[in-house]
């Protein structure tokens, strides 16, 4: 008898260990870490991936530009110039800081894709120079060297840019979070929205968007139905 209660004593204490070494980790299971993507928030990579998407629009408004112009076209300058403006202010002064700023400097520290950071980094400093180029030439575009030198503007950003972003795309900010811990990652993610609020104003890249969708219609290539081939 004093063995078989001594066998049951046991086994008690032993699933009330068992209880209490469980009880951390079945509360956390019912109360999991809130981060941005289990609030609905935007994380951090989202938001460098949503506004790379905004450049690549401006890149369509140079393009479809370029070639209307190269056509023979009359196109208002002032839809190159605000085009322009918005990769001024959106892209050079604020995401292309951010990503200097927050991101890139990340990698450096870390010693990963140095090579390729320190290229994309000199490409930010070449797109600024196309830009200004483009507000340069913009006012003054009527005249046909002037033209001419404002399309081949747009074009070198294309040229430029599009192989950035798509490097971006697929290295860089899927990399990112392997430089960091989940709590890391998260705050990243509050840190870059309170820059924009701070360097743009609140619902910047709302009001960014719809002023590239206004060129965007401008221009004619709001609609992209248009770009699927014809069967």
């Amino acid at each position: 008898m004093d063995v078989t209660l001594g066998t049951r004593r046991r086994r008690l204490i032993g699933t009330a260990g068992a209880l209490l070494l469980a009880t951390p980790a079945l509360a956390q299971q019912a109360n999991p870490t809130k981060t941005k993507a289990t609030e609905g928030g935007i994380t951090a990579t989202e938001r460098l991936m949503r506004d790379s998407g905004l450049l690549l629009r401006i890149l369509a408004i140079y393009d479809a530009g370029g070639r209307r112009l190269g056509g023979g076209e009359d196109i208002e300058p002032t839809i190159f110039t605000q085009a322009a403006e918005t990769m001024r202010d959106f892209v050079h002064g604020y995401h292309e800081k951010q990503q200097d700023e927050y991101v890139f400097a990340r990698f450096k520290k870390s010693g990963r894709m140095v090579e390729l950071i320190d290229v994309l980094q000199a490409q930010h400093a070449a797109g600024r120079k196309l830009t200004d180029r483009i507000l340069e030439l913009a006012p003054r575009s009527a005249t046909k060297n002037e033209r001419q030198a404002m399309i081949e503007a747009m074009q070198a950003s294309s040229v430029l840019y599009r192989p950035h972003v798509a490097r971006e795309l697929t290295d860089v900010w899927p990399a990112l979070r392997t430089l960091l811990t989940p709590n890391e990652f998260d705050e990243l993610g509050t840190i870059l929205e309170k820059d924009e609020v701070e360097k743009l104003g609140k619902d910047s890249f709302d009001k960014m968007a719809k002023k590239v969708e206004a060129l965007e219609k401008r221009i004619g290539i709001n609609d992209i139905s248009q770009f699927t081939p014809k069967s």
